[in-house]
């Protein structure tokens, strides 16, 4: 299923066509195209070039793996992210690599990260949709990320799936229109609340 958004102004279909699908296909997402997702995380920009990003994955060919990573997502994620043949926890380090002083942006950066991992899994005909809905302390203890490291977003890949596979209350949530406030609301100049020329259509 596309959803591709109407925008306000051009962008690239890459942009149009991302969305956070509930419904995925069990369609196996093959090994090299998998890499090639964290390939693009991995050449995203970062604060002093420290790449403060790690992911946990775990693939349906995995099954205790994926048993531990469905049991770390809150009810409300898990009931439909079981049905994603990819799940992954991307983790950001605190510190910097090169002084160990704290880094204000680490998690900035894995938000770059996991936005580039996005983008090439949507010019592959994937879909990406990353949860703020999972118990970190969990993912800590059942995956052993050590200490220095903050787990950040749980994240579901696959290829795109059939709404009418989900419960009604997804289903509703999954066909309704994507809808996003205009640029004029959050794009100033000059001074806070003053809407930036440009941006004011």
């Amino acid at each position: 299923m596309q959803k591709a958004a109407v925008t306000d102004y051009p962008v690239h279909d890459l942009i149009r066509n991302r969305w956070s699908p509930r419904a995925f296909s069990d369609k196996t997402v093959e090994p090299a195209v998998l890499a090639s997702l964290f390939e693009a995380a991995r050449w995203a920009a970062s604060s002093y070039n420290d790449q403060p990003w790690s992911y946990l994955v775990a693939t349906k060919d995995d099954a205790e793996n994926c048993r531990k990573m469905l049991s770390v997502l809150v009810e409300f994620n898990a009931k439909w992210a079981k049905n994603a043949p990819v799940l992954a926890i991307s983790v950001a380090r605190r510190n910097f690599s090169h002084n160990g002083t704290p880094n204000p942006v680490a998690v900035h950066d894995v938000g770059a990260a996991n936005a580039q991992l996005t983008a090439e899994a949507t010019s592959r005909g994937l879909l990406v949709h990353q949860m703020a809905g999972f118990y970190h302390d969990k993912a800590r203890k059942e995956f052993g990320i050590p200490e220095g490291w903050d787990p950040v977003s749980a994240i579901a890949i696959g290829y795109p799936g059939d709404p009418q596979t989900l419960p009604e209350d997804f289903r509703k949530s999954e066909l309704a229109p994507r809808t996003r406030k205009p640029i004029r609301e959050f794009v100033m100049t000059g001074s806070w609340g003053h809407t930036a020329p440009f941006a004011s259509k």
